[in-house]
């Protein structure tokens, strides 16, 4: 996939799939299958950088991280793709989004977008606007209408509350992949090898959606190597470091320095609450338990 955000390039005739795809969950993806295979257009996609849409809300709540959201493009077969700052576009009417973007920028003969698209400023151009102004430049469109899985219509809000009630078993079903965690392993004060369970720490990035605070079963990548492993996701309350939510994972079957490296950690299924032990031996007896159902 060839990202042009900042090198131009002249595209060839393209099919552009428009959104935020803050998940890219299979509500998502149904839109950018629809670039496929469009009579010799090749697939684009205009979508914004995780980490600049929307400034403006109080909290941005990703459901995955801008590097995971590219790769997932990228084996999707997605052949280009631009993601401006959401404030150098933010006051584009859709005039403006039609002729300097699509036209000018990507090439479009053919844009595809879900039913509940919005643009412009103050989101003034709906789906159903957005389509006339299109087609009065001789570009097709395509509007996806709701897409449902297991009689519930995938969307990004329904998702994030399944993943903040610790039900990401259901999340990772509408997500169509496993709502991951991939950051940078960092130093911590030990007390995991300490009680015989070694654990990788990660600072929760602030731009995702946070899933309840507990334990979860867990996959954890490294190189070429998939582990299975247990990660709480809290605040650490036993040793209280520093009140900063963290993702502190015990991988089986692994012993090895990981300090520094960007760890890719996928959440299977919640195993319990996260709670305050009286000591520290409790807290080892736990760490076992929640071992074996690990393993199980």
């Amino acid at each position: 996939m060839i990202d042009i955000t900042d090198n131009l390039i002249p595209l060839p005739p393209t099919a552009v799939a428009l959104g935020f795809f803050d998940g890219l969950h299979l509500g998502h993806i149904q839109v950018v299958l629809e670039t496929f295979d469009k009579k010799g257009l090749h697939s684009a996609m205009f979508t914004f950088h995780s980490d600049t849409a929307l400034p403006k809300r109080e909290k941005i709540e990703n459901l995955l991280s801008n590097d995971i959201k590219l790769s997932l493009l990228d084996m999707a077969g997605v052949e280009y793709i631009y993601s401006p700052d959401f404030d150098t576009v933010r006051n584009y009417t859709g005039e403006d989004f039609v002729t300097k973007i699509l036209i000018k920028i990507m090439n479009a003969r053919l844009v595809v977008y879900g039913f509940d698209f919005r643009l412009g400023a103050g989101a003034d151009c709906d789906a159903a606007g957005f389509k006339k102004i299109c087609q009065r430049y001789g570009i097709d469109v395509i509007i996806v209408p709701p897409f449902s899985s297991d009689g519930c219509i995938v969307h990004s809000t329904v998702i994030k509350n399944l993943i903040k009630n610790g039900e990401v078993e259901k999340a990772n079903k509408l997500l169509g992949y496993e709502f991951s965690i991939y950051e940078k392993v960092v130093g911590g004060n030990r007390l995991g090898r300490t009680l015989g369970y070694p654990t990788i720490n990660q600072v929760y990035p602030e731009n995702m959606v946070t899933p309840l605070f507990g334990v979860y079963k867990s996959f954890t990548f490294i190189g070429d190597r998939v582990y299975p492993s247990i990660t709480n996701i809290g605040v650490k309350p036993t040793v209280n470091y520093k009140n900063k939510p963290l993702a502190e994972t015990h991988i089986l079957g692994f012993d090895g320095d990981l300090y520094g490296q960007k760890i890719k950690v996928s959440l299977l299924s919640f195993i319990r609450p996260e709670r305050k032990f009286e000591d520290t031996e409790a807290l080892k007896q736990q760490l076992h338990k929640d071992k074996m159902t690990a393993q199980q």
